[in-house]
């Protein structure tokens, strides 16, 4: 019996031991460096460290007012730390400008120990108020159980995208720029009105290359993520200043999710750096967990001082790392490590420039910033030298790399309409690539080649004329069909259908349609063909939307239906008998009636929009 007892007790201690292992460590504070909230009283004098200008690290004196304990049990990713030191600032220079952002994770020292950092505000406060996450609580990010999945190579979308029903690219595009979950999430948390709240202390997101109103749209998406935005500079490792500047606690510590001719930057402050990993921001950046984003050194040109909200203008310097945890209260890097970055290339061949400019850029591989800024890199590289006129066309072809998997390339064409078309198809397309719930798919390059012209190639169908409109089967119809656009006046084009040997008697209908017409009755006749049911029918349905013609002009003589789809397989002649089985309610597979349909296209150089 006791032989029984003691197996009992080594076997449930085996199991608590192996569970434990996989618990992070406790912090356990080294008293010579840390200094713990169990420490802290009201009144004890305080400073922080931080950049104001270049990279020359100032000291801020401060006072410590309280330790608030549980003020957000939680632990949300953008209001910061559970527990909270409050402190106020009595440097002129803090009175002068009050929060900064780009301050986020400016080391606070108390007892000439390291407390924590500068992470949250108080929205409209007359005093340099500051709450300060606590480094025991910083330290813990990065120490998650390293056997959970990367967050970024779980399946499932970050976006309410819809895998079941058929690809709608406007739909993807407004879901990924601007209304993802996550996003609308952090809406709510930094949109409120209540000013008796502290709010977290703004990164900063500096932009260089984009113009005022595309740095505005992007401005506008990435706000929700607790971001500032402001222009500021590229990421430039031949300065002068490079050579000066090491990630060490109070230097500026950017995130570069662009890099080359245009560049998007997120600006925050180093807080601490042990063993090579690198603590900041005293708050979540994104929340996301487990991340692989380039880290870099920077430098700061000034600190814009404003009623609304004061900033740095920063710039990064140079990769020196990997940010590999965002957390709610810290964000944790690696200092020699390498983030993955996709290679970016954007030709333009505007109708007002002189030569074909060619951006060359990486930007980061992330299922949800990706899309965003990529959106805005884009924009900016079109329209770099001004808006497009009121009559316009834009030519463009895409070519998606991928590693391990078909790559994407289409060409298409809009009118009037800016850059919309273009970049609702290629944010789509990344989105729905980076974001499958059926692999995790690695982007390899992105290509875009831009041709703007000054001329609107809208077009509309002035008359169709039939050889007959009454004819036998194996009989030959044509169409003729006169198309008429503002400048080039009318045109005439020709196809024609053989009508099939053994087609019933009675009326069909013949549709006369550009691309989007096209596109509507393919929506409607076989909606099968934009679902996808796997990786591979994925890539096949995002072709066949992105491959339909815009300028071309279609005739679609509609046959009767007869046999049925089952889920993507066409069954055109399935007797009517075997296709009652198939139908049956009480199966969970998706089946509709097929739809006969014969079809031309013609190019014509011009968008018809009407039927």
């Amino acid at each position: 019996m006791l032989d029984k007892i003691t197996k009992c007790k080594k076997f449930y201690f085996l199991i608590f031991t192996f569970y434990f292992s996989f618990l992070p460590p406790a912090f356990t504070a080294d008293k010579t460096k840390y200094i713990t909230i169990d420490e802290i009283k009201p009144g004890m004098p305080a400073y922080c460290l931080t950049t104001y200008k270049g990279t020359e690290i100032e000291k801020f004196n401060l006072d410590v007012l309280s330790v608030i304990r549980n003020v957000n049990p939680g632990g949300d990713s953008r209001s910061g730390s559970r527990n909270m030191i409050l402190v106020q600032g009595t440097d002129e220079r803090f009175i002068h400008t009050g929060p900064v952002a780009g301050c986020s994770g400016s080391p606070v020292y108390i007892d000439g120990r390291l407390a924590g950092a500068l992470s949250s505000m108080w929205m409209f406060s007359k005093d340099p108020l500051y709450g300060v996450t606590p480094i025991e609580e910083m330290l813990s990010a990065g120490q998650t159980n390293p056997a959970d999945k990367d967050w970024q190579s779980a399946s499932g979308s970050a976006f309410d995208l819809d895998f079941s029903k058929p690809i709608n690219f406007v739909d993807i595009y407004n879901s990924s720029v601007y209304g993802s979950r996550l996003t609308e999430k952090r809406k709510a948390a930094n949109t409120h009105n209540d000013y008796s709240s502290p709010v977290g202390l703004p990164c900063l997101l500096v932009t260089s290359g984009l113009p005022v109103g595309v740095f505005e749209r992007l401005n506008a998406s990435v706000e929700p993520f607790g971001l500032a935005g402001a222009s500021g500079g590229g990421t430039d490792a031949n300065s002068q200043a490079s050579g000066n500047a090491a990630l060490v606690p109070g230097a500026c510590l950017a995130i570069p999710l662009v890099t080359g001719d245009i560049s998007v930057t997120v600006i925050g402050t180093v807080t601490d750096v042990v063993d090579g990993k690198v603590y900041g921001f005293g708050h979540g950046f994104s929340g996301f967990g487990a991340i692989d984003l380039p880290m870099a050194t920077g430098q700061v040109h000034t600190v814009v001082s404003s009623m609304m909200r004061s900033f740095k203008m920063a710039s990064a310097l140079e990769i020196v790392g990997a940010l590999t945890a965002d957390e709610s209260t810290a964000v944790c890097g690696q200092i020699g490590a390498k983030a993955k970055m996709i290679p970016l290339t954007i030709a333009v061949d505007r109708y007002n420039d002189s030569q074909k400019r060619i951006y060359n850029c990486h930007i980061a591989d992330n299922r949800v910033f990706t899309p965003l800024v990529l959106s805005a890199v884009l924009d900016g590289a079109v329209t770099m030298l001004g808006d497009l006129p009121p009559d316009h066309a834009i030519e463009y072809k895409v070519a998606i790399g991928l590693d391990d998997a078909e790559s994407i390339s289409f060409e298409n064409v809009s009118t009037s309409m800016g850059t919309n078309e273009m970049i609702m198809e290629s944010v789509g397309s990344v989105t729905m690539l980076m974001n499958n719930p059926y692999k995790k798919v690695d982007v390899k390059s992105l290509d875009f080649s831009v041709r703007i012209i000054p001329k609107n190639i809208i077009s509309h169908i002035w008359s169709v004329d039939l050889s007959d409109s009454k004819v036998k089967a194996g009989d030959q119809v044509d169409v003729s069909v006169v198309v008429e656009s503002v400048l080039a006046g009318k045109k005439k084009y020709q196809c024609g259908f053989k009508i099939p040997q053994n087609l019933e008697p009675g009326t069909y209908d013949l549709i006369v349609c550009g691309g989007s017409g096209y596109e509507d009755f393919l929506r409607q006749a076989a909606p099968y063909r934009f679902v996808s049911q796997d990786f591979t029918t994925l890539i096949e349905a995002m072709n066949n939307i992105l491959r339909i013609g815009k300028d071309k002009l279609y005739c679609i003589l509609v046959l009767p239906s007869n046999g049925i789809a089952v889920e993507k397989a066409e069954l055109p002649d399935l007797p009517a008998t075997k296709a009652l089985i198939l139908q049956d309610p009480k199966r969970t597979i998706r089946t509709m009636p097929y739809q006969h349909w014969l079809e031309n296209s013609i190019q014509t150089g011009t968008i018809v929009t009407d039927n």
